[in-house]
């Protein structure tokens, strides 16, 4: 009898499909041969709770696999995207101001920074050597016109004798010669009269150009002149800057390929506007332009170097400062993604593209470029396929999911555009 319900449980372990169930069937088999008929039937139950109790967990795990997680759907657009470049400002006009002639320094009429126009004196140097030397100039000049005129009244006084054959023409041509070598030292102490003059307004110091002051190295009570390797001061003329920045190789033959025209110069003339971040990262009020581009490159650093011009009318910005050069770059419709729906892994830049079956798979993806909080996509994904958003730490090759299609990111694009 006892062998007969152990028989018949053993054919009941078929009604547990379950692998698990199936597995603890078999185990239990091994050991419920000896077991009466009265337990036999207590055994069952509980084993089949058992079973139950497995499939209940294999249905909640597969609930924890399939997580309910926001996709977008991989949208095309017409953006355009920056270059920086790192770049020195330099006022239109710096000119050095150098003293012209030996002397103290006597007075300084500017301080530094002060905006200053043409004509307005700067420096003072001790004039009153120059002055004596135009004294002495100016009384050589009279007295070489002192000895023009005795020559000239010398060969008045020679020339009727030498018609009337009173005297021989030999010392008119001597006395001719007299006046001639008198004439000249005239000529000569009129030139050392004007360079004496010259020197003299040589002492006071003027601006040539309107601009801004520079540093004032030296004080009153100063020597300086024309050996000393420092300058008096720099005026810069502000009111419009150049910016100067380099290109590689790379981005100077982007640049030509993108830049519209045929020669140089129309493609810099029909080069878009730039902009100016400054040191701060904030951006200058005004745009500017490109005009010039250096005609080879610097073999040493394997950069050409460019030249942007800024207008700075209200004279906020001083030459020597530095910022970055924005080159805009315009693009036509291309694949872009939020930059949130992207992760990085070996230097690589990956989304999880959502299959059909709602299964995710990670794809490397090329990146032309960056717009706001969009990625320009060059190759990996295609108009129209849905990637997932967020939650990307969590995912796995092959995990599968239940995709939320959301919007917030196609009207951030349509605003963006």
């Amino acid at each position: 009898m006892q062998a007969v319900q152990t028989k018949g449980l053993l054919r009941q372990t078929s009604l547990f499909t379950h692998p698990k169930q199936q597995i603890i069937m078999k185990q239990v088999n091994s050991l419920i041969r000896p077991i009466s008929s009265q337990a036999t039937r207590f055994i069952l139950p509980v084993l089949f709770l058992l079973g139950c109790s497995s499939a209940a967990e294999q249905s909640q795990t597969a609930a924890v696999q399939a997580p309910t997680l926001p996709v977008v759907q991989v949208q095309t657009a017409s953006m355009t995207t920056y270059q920086e470049f790192p770049a020195t400002l330099e006022g239109k006009v710096n000119i050095d101001i150098r003293p012209q002639v030996e002397g103290y320094l006597q007075k300084i009429y500017v301080d530094e920074g002060a905006a200053v126009r043409k004509g307005q004196p700067l420096f003072r140097i001790d004039e009153r050597s120059y002055r004596e030397q135009l004294s002495n100039a100016s009384a050589s000049l009279l007295a070489a016109k002192a000895n023009m005129d005795k020559a000239a009244i010398e060969v008045a006084r020679l020339a009727p004798l030498v018609q009337n054959k009173v005297i021989s023409e030999v010392q008119l041509k001597a006395a001719q010669s007299a006046y001639d070598a008198a004439k000249a030292s005239v000529e000569q102490a009129k030139a050392t009269v004007s360079t004496a003059q010259t020197n003299l307004s040589r002492t006071l110091i003027t601006a040539p150009v309107n601009g801004y002051i520079g540093r004032l190295p030296y004080k009153p009570g100063s020597l300086v002149g024309r050996a000393e390797p420092q300058p008096l001061t720099t005026i810069s003329d502000v009111r419009e800057l150049y910016a100067y920045f380099s290109m590689s190789e790379v981005d100077f033959l982007q640049f030509t390929q993108q830049a519209p025209g045929r020669s140089m110069a129309e493609k810099i003339k029909r080069f878009p506007a730039v902009d100016l971040l400054l040191a701060d990262n904030s951006p200058y009020s005004q745009k500017g332009r490109i005009e010039m581009v250096s005609g080879q490159f610097d073999k040493s650093m394997g950069a050409i170097s460019f030249r942007a011009v800024f207008p700075n009318g209200q004279g906020l910005l001083r030459s020597g400062i530095t910022g970055r050069v924005r080159i805009p770059q315009p693009h036509g419709q291309t694949v872009v993604v939020p930059q949130e729906a992207t992760f990085e892994r070996q230097d690589r830049v990956f989304v999880f593209a959502v299959a059909d079956s709602n299964k995710v798979e990670s794809r490397p993806i090329q990146i032309a470029g960056k717009s706001g909080n969009f990625y320009l996509i060059r190759q990996g994904v295609n108009p129209g396929e849905r990637i997932v958003r967020d939650g990307l730490d969590r995912l796995h090759d092959g995990d599968v999911i239940t995709p939320r299609l959301v919007t917030k990111d196609t009207n951030q694009l349509t605003s963006a555009l």
